[in-house]
């Protein structure tokens, strides 16, 4: 869902910056074999708050394209809304806001479903690996 809005664009003038709980994070999503990019975005949005996509660049260190890419990722997941809203010039593109539209613990969930539904598969062919051998 994408929505636009006229008013006045959003300050980003909150601080926000990756602490110890965020690196955290991210190291241990990368270890459930998360990818970097959605690893550092889904870190960048765990607060809740609205973020732009140039935020996000700037406080994860990735680049637009895999911003992009993990945006897309969280959207196909319903994990992430996106709105635009107009700068206050009226020049350029539109800025992207997004914002967790489900709880971390949701994601985690998720995200811990599908490791189980991996391991078990991996065990289930290890066991066959065993009978036929």
């Amino acid at each position: 869902m994408i929505v636009v809005a006229d008013n006045e664009f959003i300050s980003e003038d909150i601080e926000f910056k990756m602490g110890e709980i965020e690196y955290e994070m991210v190291e241990l999503l990368r270890r459930l074999n998360i990818n970097r990019p959605v690893a550092l975005t889904l870190a960048c949005l765990s607060k809740g708050e609205e973020i732009s996509s140039q935020r996000i660049e700037m406080v994860s260190g990735l680049r637009q394209p895999e911003v992009s890419i993990a945006m897309r990722y969280l959207r196909e997941n319903d994990w992430v809304d996106m709105r635009e809203e107009k700068k206050n010039q009226g020049k350029g593109r539109p800025v992207k806001l997004y914002k967790l539209t489900v709880r971390m613990e949701t994601i985690i969930s998720s995200i811990e479903e599908d490791v189980m539904a991996e391991s078990k598969a991996v065990l289930q062919n290890i066991e066959r690996l065993k009978n036929l051998s």
